[in-house]
């Protein structure tokens, strides 16, 4: 049987590992650097206050009944001056105030894992900061991290096709994230740490290159791209507490 028994950190992909290290009970990173991850660290550094939501339900009914914002689509948002899933469009003008963000990937990890002792958003920007929390909760807690890199999701899914698609910006930010954590890595976790130590020196220009960054880069959010490609520039730590996120630090952890 698959088992990731013997380590204390770990990195699993996408919605399946996010639910199997649910039901382990370990503490979770979610890391979706292109763009939940980043946008829900970007917004808790401006001072917004974010609930995840899965996208296939009905998101503006629920932003009615928690009296928040129903976060629309980049291009939609974006005319109108409203923040988005783009990270670089949360400002202090959004301090204090309530935003349901819904994603196909991070927003759904965050739903499926929500039972856990922890669970944190890291990304690239906030890495270093967010496998600190992570390192004191496990002491407290006794709790095993799993990362857990989002992925993509494959466009016109044909019969028994897998629609995860590994992304490398999520697997080099779960690498970023896993070279600071404390504790025995699992043989995956390892070579995750040396797929970013490798590409440390380039990663800004190898996440422009990449699938999902020339995808955005197409649709003409390249700013979101250079903001998220950055290591270690937030000390923000979004942590899951009841239905929304609130900046770890808060708790006194």
């Amino acid at each position: 049987m698959f088992s990731h028994s013997p380590f204390i950190c770990r990195v699993e992909w996408g919605m399946r590992g996010a639910r199997e290290a649910a039901e382990r009970g370990d503490i979770i990173i979610i890391v979706d650097v292109l763009s939940f991850s980043s946008t829900v660290i970007s917004a808790l550094s401006n001072g917004a206050i974010i609930y995840p939501y899965p996208p296939y339900i009905d998101g503006k009914t629920y932003a009615e009944k928690v009296g928040a914002e129903y976060i629309l689509g980049r291009a939609e948002a974006d005319k109108i001056g409203k923040p988005t899933l783009s990270p670089i469009s949360f400002t202090q003008e959004h301090s204090n105030k309530k935003y349901v963000l819904s994603s196909l990937n991070g927003a759904f990890c965050t739903w499926i894992a929500s039972k856990v002792p922890a669970l944190l958003i890291g990304s690239l920007l906030n890495a270093s900061s967010v496998s600190s929390i992570a390192n004191q909760l496990r002491v407290k807690s006794n709790s095993n991290i799993t990362v857990v890199p989002c992925g993509e999701q494959w466009n016109d899914v044909k019969n028994y096709d897998n629609s995860l698609r590994p992304s490398i910006e999520d697997y080099l930010g779960a690498g970023s994230i896993l070279s600071y954590l404390d504790g025995d890595k699992s043989p995956e976790a390892e070579v995750c740490i040396g797929a970013f130590q490798h590409a440390k020196e380039k990663i800004n220009e190898l996440i422009w290159e990449c699938g999902s960054g020339r995808e955005l880069r197409q649709k003409g959010f390249e700013d979101d791209v250079k903001h998220c490609s950055r290591l270690n520039v937030y000390e923000t730590v979004p942590i899951l507490y009841n239905d929304h996120f609130v900046s770890a630090p808060l708790l006194n952890i």
